[in-house]
């Protein structure tokens, strides 16, 4: 099909208020052909996507870093699992809950490029990520290594070990704008010795959207006998890779962020051996010790949220991850590039477009943050969230479009950015 019929093809599929599941499979059928980088530029397909969201009109959303809300297709089988679930009571949740579960998680494992045994569905990156962090078995005089760039939640964790257990915390702190890999690579091995039990890493750093070089790191550390745990909340249904080929020891993520699985779930990547020497958040004595479900043991939770999970899966795959991570990228550097040399103007985002993806966050000199913030969303009805981190260094607005941000709505930040002063 050629760039014509397929444009005039997904204008008319696109009509109407809301994109019908059958539009959507034909409009994706229509684009099989294309690249993705030149399908990332085709505001008509992205046009249609859209009409498969609900979206506010109150304001333009570019916050979608910390709660990716679904689509349309995704949220109505999410509430047939609610009804089902609410239909069949404790018969539901003594026979297939936890069947369905495993099912889902097998499912997750398959995206994620990792045996399935190496894999358990949690509620979120902080949860996985505490497990393993409070769970390691820590003695007085082992330290961690850490960067004043990872999440808040996952230092302060470290904090309490360190309290705790008398645990040492090495923090570093990465570089803006990296020269290459090898100097991030350096940073993190110059903090390591032969006291080292735990290296923590970002896949893709919240507050920037700096994409780290992960196999590298963590091929690093293991030639310093060092495990790594790698925060991916921002980097899954995000950024294409396969966990088993990063080479990491764990890996969390959230799945209410870039694969749009409803608010409640994550998952954590233990690798085989360190599953028997993890300690639980919730004891479980009836299961093994090699066995990862010991670590899944939470009480009561929404079921319906798990099984959610594969139907966000579908649509991600059906969308397609090299189309998904294509777009996203265009989109931030579609407005990034405008900005970038404003005088008045910072980035806190690598320049280079292979170091980041959706997620940049800009500042305008002399304002604070949060007054960037108010002002976008008061004067221009743009919503975003204001970071202001002295110890990171980063003093902006984090800007995150997703799938049906349009480069309208872009164009409409830039020319606030460009009348903003401080």
């Amino acid at each position: 099909m050629d760039k014509r019929t397929f444009l005039k093809h997904t204008s008319l599929i696109g009509l109407g208020s809301l994109l019908s599941f059958s539009a959507l499979g034909k409009v994706l059928e229509s684009a099989k052909d294309m690249a993705p980088e030149d399908l990332a530029k085709e505001a008509d397909f992205w046009e249609t996507i859209r009409k498969g969201y609900k979206l506010k009109p109150d304001y333009i959303n570019l916050e979608n870093g910390y709660y990716c809300i679904q689509p349309q297709e995704i949220l109505e089988k999410y509430m047939e699992h609610i009804c089902e679930v609410n239909l069949e009571g404790a018969y539901y949740m003594r026979t297939v809950q936890f069947e369905n579960k495993k099912t889902a998680a097998l499912k997750l494992s398959e995206i994620a490029g990792c045996p399935p045994e190496e894999l358990i569905i949690t509620r979120n990156t902080t949860e996985s990520l505490d497990l393993v962090i409070s769970g390691m078995g820590w003695e007085t005089g082992n330290e961690a290594v850490m960067a004043e760039q990872d999440y808040g939640a996952m230092l302060d964790m470290f904090k309490q070990v360190s309290k705790r257990y008398g645990v040492v915390n090495k923090i570093v702190s990465l570089p803006a704008d990296p020269k290459n890999d090898d100097e991030i690579v350096q940073l993190y091995a110059n903090a390591i010795n032969p006291n080292t039990r735990l290296l923590m890493i970002c896949h893709m750093v919240n507050i920037t959207g700096q994409i780290l070089p992960v196999r590298k790191i963590c091929d690093m550390a293991h030639d310093r006998n060092v495990p790594v745990m790698v925060d991916g909340a921002h980097a899954f249904a995000h950024i294409q890779f396969n966990i088993s080929q990063l080479n990491c020891d764990f890996y969390a993520s959230s799945l209410h962020k870039w694969l749009s699985v409803p608010l409640g779930a994550g998952m954590l990547h233990v690798k085989k051996k360190y599953i028997p020497k993890l300690w639980p958040l919730f004891a479980d004595s009836s299961k093994k010790e090699d066995d990862i479900a010991r670590l899944n043991h939470t009480g009561t939770i929404p079921v319906a949220t798990d099984l959610t999970i594969a139907d966000a899966i579908d649509y991600y795959q059906n969308i397609g991850a090299e189309r998904k991570e294509a777009r996203l990228r265009y989109l931030q550097n579609y407005w990034t590039n405008k900005v970038r040399n404003m005088p008045h103007i910072v980035l806190y985002t690598p320049s280079d477009p292979a170091r980041s993806c959706a997620i940049a966050n800009v500042g305008v000199k002399g304002m604070k943050p949060a007054d960037l913030a108010s002002t976008l969303l008061k004067q221009y009805k743009i919503y975003t969230v204001a970071i202001d981190n002295d110890k990171a260094g980063v003093h902006g607005c984090r800007i995150t479009p997703n799938v049906y941000t349009t480069t309208a709505e872009l164009d409409a930040l830039v020319d606030a950015l460009g009348q903003i002063r401080g």
